[in-house]
């Protein structure tokens, strides 16, 4: 196949389509990084990790005892990723309103893409050349003028 090489140059990009992209995208993410840390915090739990450090911190007897609950640390961290997933697409779609103004000054980013050439197929060429209206045979007349057509079959 054959390649070609062609030049396109990005000027502006829709801050509504990066908003609704971004807060996909950070939705996604967030939920991927709660689902981990929910598996990591129970196989800690189970492991009896979290109980030991806070042996360890609460016997020096500076603090007040220590807990860790699982429910409130999960609220907290559940807060913080909704809360991240809502800034990190406003700060997406402020960069991409920061890139419309930046490119108006210096003409955008330019890029060089690889299209394919697809052959064009060849049209065929009927067998026998078609004749003209004015070119057919008394009989061939008769036989056109007692063909029926749409209207006459429908109406």
């Amino acid at each position: 196949m054959a390649v070609r090489r062609v030049r396109r140059i990005v000027r502006k990009i829709d801050p509504w389509t990066v908003l609704k992209v971004s807060l996909v995208l950070w939705t996604v993410v967030m939920l991927a990084v709660l689902l981990g840390l929910v598996i990591m915090w129970s196989l800690l739990r189970n492991a009896g990790t979290p109980d030991t450090i806070l042996d360890f911190i609460n016997g020096f007897g500076l603090f007040e005892p220590i807990t860790l609950e699982g429910e409130n640390l999960f609220r907290a961290v559940l807060f913080m990723c909704i809360t991240s997933a809502i800034l990190l697409s406003g700060v997406s779609t402020l960069m991409a309103v920061f890139y419309n103004l930046i490119s108006d000054i210096v003409g955008g980013i330019e890029v060089v893409v690889l299209e394919e050439v697809l052959p064009q197929p060849v049209a065929a060429r009927p067998s026998a050349p078609v004749r003209s209206p004015a070119n057919y045979t008394t009989a061939e007349r008769q036989d056109h003028a007692s063909m029926q057509t749409e209207e006459t079959v429908l109406g």
